[in-house]
């Protein structure tokens, strides 16, 4: 029978055989910390511009606001002022939903070209780390065979 420390003895020699790259390991962390960065950038830029547009659509709304709760001297002046206020309105909504819609093509865009990127990277590494990983394997199998 054997005993515990040929068991061990065995395993060690085994896993000594078959090293864990560490440095890919970190590589990889490395990586993905910085397609991380690249997708919050572009997501925070986006959000910085979104909260530009919508804080001045509100300011101009309250603008416009106060011509329409203003004292009038006719009653028509009241239906004139809304009328105009709806119009203004219409018109900041077209523009205001045209630049989002600008700014959701850009994220969108950069967003893909930073994935395409890290696609390609992702794959020119995995290639090569199959390659590493191949020839230590051989290696290895090699020296186990030499030294049963």
């Amino acid at each position: 029978m054997s005993n515990l420390d040929d068991i061990n003895k065995l395993m060690k020699d085994m896993m000594g055989n078959f090293p864990f790259d560490t440095v890919g390991v970190e590589k990889t962390f490395k990586s993905s910390a910085l397609l991380n960065e690249k997708l919050a950038n572009v997501a925070l830029e986006a959000a910085s511009k979104s909260t530009e547009i919508s804080t001045a659509w509100a300011k101009n709304t309250i603008g416009k606001l106060q011509a329409v709760s203003s004292a009038k001297e006719e009653p028509a002046n009241y239906v004139a002022a809304m009328t105009e206020f709806a119009s203004n309105q219409a018109e900041l909504a077209s523009e205001n939903v045209t630049a989002f819609t600008e700014i959701a093509k850009k994220v969108q865009m950069e967003t893909v070209e930073i994935i395409m990127a890290a696609g390609k990277e992702m794959t020119e590494e995995a290639s090569s780390a199959v390659k590493k990983a191949s020839k230590d394997v051989a290696a290895a199998s090699k020296k186990v065979a030499t030294v049963k």
